[in-house]
């Protein structure tokens, strides 16, 4: 199944809720007015994509409508599509340039962290590169137990200590065996402790300077997990965690499971934060890189198309 047809599954639960709200305006106005504007606005706020982003979407709509003249409600919804499409474009990829680059995955318990990492891990070794994971979420025992039976999965090299080791020291080992080993990514968990933002932001520090003294030119990608079935808490979470970390881009679990998909709008356009990945499935190839065009095609496509 390729990219399309696995973000077009994956939307089905998002793509009834929103494409059907949306359809069901645009069929009960005969003419394009400020009323058609505010019950498309209203619905745009119930499907998880949030008042400041649901107003910008509209507003952007009845700018294009005035400019190009266009009068018939039917010519919205590719309005709509190819709008979200432009606020979701940008640069999506994974910047890593060096050997060995770093990507440190933050986010709360729950949210499927170690799941990604065992994907991600996969997917660099299907590319050919050589992946070295790091268990820094020492905080649980039983996250380096998953994360060792994802290491095992994906047929990766994995650095672990015991519970309550210091996460900076795992850190530290991780990249002096990855530099033995010689590999091209290394892949850290991290603890989520957002109840406890003054030890999550000390933790991160420590790492970040580790990072920093032993790969001083490394490229390093920032990633925040997020659940996509919590809908506008997943925004919360991410204004919380960018203000202890350097989020360069967000990953986005569960996204078959939940109607709430809307919320990537929302994480884009508030936060101005990237979405590199989205998580359309169960399955260990389910770990998709993010497509601005094709998240749009899939989440305004009729339902008979």
């Amino acid at each position: 199944m390729g990219f399309f047809s696995k973000i077009s599954e994956g939307l089905k639960k998002t793509r009834s809720n929103i494409s059907g709200a949306v359809n069901s305006v645009i069929k009960s106005f005969k003419k394009i007015d400020e009323d058609l504007f505010e019950e498309l606005e209203e619905i745009l706020i119930t499907c998880d994509i949030g008042v400041a982003t649901s107003t910008y979407i509209c507003d952007n709509l009845r700018r294009r409508v005035k400019e190009e003249h266009i009068t018939d409600p039917d010519e919205i919804r590719k309005l709509l599509k190819e709008t979200v499409a432009e606020m979701l474009s940008g640069d999506t990829a994974l910047h890593l340039d060096t050997t060995p680059s770093v990507v440190l995955m933050i986010g709360v318990n729950g949210v499927g962290k170690t799941t990604t990492i065992g994907k991600m891990a996969l997917g660099f070794k299907k590319q050919g590169k050589k992946v070295v994971l790091g268990a820094a979420d020492t905080f649980r025992a039983a996250a380096i137990d998953q994360l060792s039976v994802w290491a095992e999965r994906s047929g990766v090299d994995m650095v672990k200590s015991v519970e309550g080791t210091d996460p900076a020291s795992v850190i530290f080992d991780t990249i002096a065996s990855a530099k033995a080993r010689k590999a091209d990514v290394i892949v850290c968990d991290t603890a989520g402790r957002l109840h406890n933002k003054k030890n999550l932001m000390d933790e991160l520090a420590k790492m970040y300077r580790v990072i920093g003294r032993e790969l001083p030119d490394s490229s390093l990608e920032t990633l925040l997990v997020l659940d996509a079935t919590t809908g506008q808490n997943a925004v919360n979470q991410a204004r919380e965690f960018k203000n202890v970390a350097n989020i360069t881009g967000i990953v986005l679990t569960k996204l078959d499971g939940t109607a709430r998909g809307g919320v990537v709008l929302a994480i884009n356009h508030e936060l101005g934060i990237p979405v590199k990945f989205v998580g359309v499935g169960e399955g260990i190839d389910d770990l998709q890189p993010f497509d601005a065009e094709k998240f749009a095609e899939g989440l305004f496509e009729s339902e008979e198309e």
